[in-house]
């Protein structure tokens, strides 16, 4: 975990060595053995049928809650999916903090089922009201759809508090993978248009950086699950251009500044290409004055938390995401 306190422009997170978790390699040979094609190959339809069988497969026994229910809001480009969840013990109209969740899956894979048990966990951990947001997927919708069904998903959120039970004085966001990276970019816009105030950000091995070539790629990118050219195909079926990597809404890790944002909870793993865009951006967010909780899961892979049926350390970081989270609620 990081040092809050580090000083600016330090080192503040270090990387320490350590195995390849026994159950995420047990996941690694079972994908081996199946010889599934990359996603790349495979075409959007196909790889969406596939990712949603993996994450029945490795899912967790979904926690109980109170309620799950799922509506339609207007949305930039048409009616937009969301499903809202409240804490088991909740009582009906008592309000409560939420978090707007936005699932991973490379901006193409991915939908409010992939991500039920996700969800759920967090808000059992954190206590506190889910909104998980359906927004649009590529390569039918190109960026910045997404970006734009995010906030737009955000701001309804903030907008309907009492209609939801929700207290909009303590709205968080977050999301794992692509939904991580769309947490990190709602937050930049809502300071940049003055709102809504947001509470807090859980960023889970997000992407921050569409350029793709930190050494964490080179060491990380072939057989450990999540590829380079899994990652490259889901960057072209997301991005309009090669001119889209520098926006700041594509990789936020080129904001310009990362000063006044919400406090943050960044989650990363060792054997992922991502790691180093995950590390460096909760490193900036601290150097711009930003109290980060980060937790580096060093033997994981890129998508654990998906897998928590398989791989333990998935229901322990859910676990602390959501204890973060709790926290962050608590002192704002």
């Amino acid at each position: 975990m990081a040092d809050d306190t580090a000083p600016s422009g330090a080192r503040a997170i270090v990387s320490h060595t350590v195995p390849l978790d026994p159950q995420a390699k047990a996941v690694i040979d079972a994908a081996a053995r199946a010889n599934i094609p990359p996603y790349s190959r495979l075409g959007a339809d196909e790889a969406r049928r596939v990712y949603r069988g993996m994450c029945e497969q490795s899912a967790p026994i979904p926690l109980e809650v109170a309620l799950v229910e799922n509506r339609s809001i207007p949305g930039p480009g048409g009616p937009l999916a969301i499903r809202h969840y409240r804490p088991r013990g909740s009582a009906a109209g008592t309000k409560l903090p939420a978090l707007v969740y936005f699932h991973g899956g490379g901006w193409v894979l991915g939908d409010l089922d992939t991500h039920d048990h996700v969800c759920r966990a967090l808000a059992h951990h954190a206590q506190c009201a889910v909104v998980a947001v359906d927004y649009r997927l590529a390569p039918e919708h190109r960026f910045p759809a997404a970006v734009d069904d995010a906030i737009a998903a955000t701001r309804w959120v903030a907008e309907h508090g009492a209609e939801l039970a929700i207290d909009t004085a303590r709205i968080a966001v977050g999301g794992d993978s692509a939904g991580g990276n769309l947490a990190a970019v709602v937050t930049l816009a809502a300071r940049d248009a003055g709102g809504p105030a947001l509470a807090y950000q859980v960023l889970i091995y997000p992407v921050t950086d569409q350029n793709a070539q930190t050494d964490s790629y080179a060491k990380f990118g072939e057989g450990y699950l999540l590829t380079r050219e899994n990652m490259l195909w889901f960057r072209d079926c997301y991005l309009g251009s090669s001119a889209d990597i520098d926006d700041w809404r594509a990789s936020p890790l080129r904001a310009a500044s990362l000063a006044g944002l919400p406090p943050a909870c960044v989650i990363t793993a060792g054997f992922d290409p991502l790691f180093d865009e995950g590390r460096d951006y909760a490193e900036k967010l601290m150097a711009a004055g930003v109290a980060v909780h980060y937790e580096g899961f060093e033997g994981q892979i890129h998508g654990f938390i998906l897998r928590g049926g398989v791989i333990a350390a998935a229901n322990h970081a859910l676990y602390r995401a959501g204890q973060a989270l709790r926290l962050g609620f608590a002192a704002a």
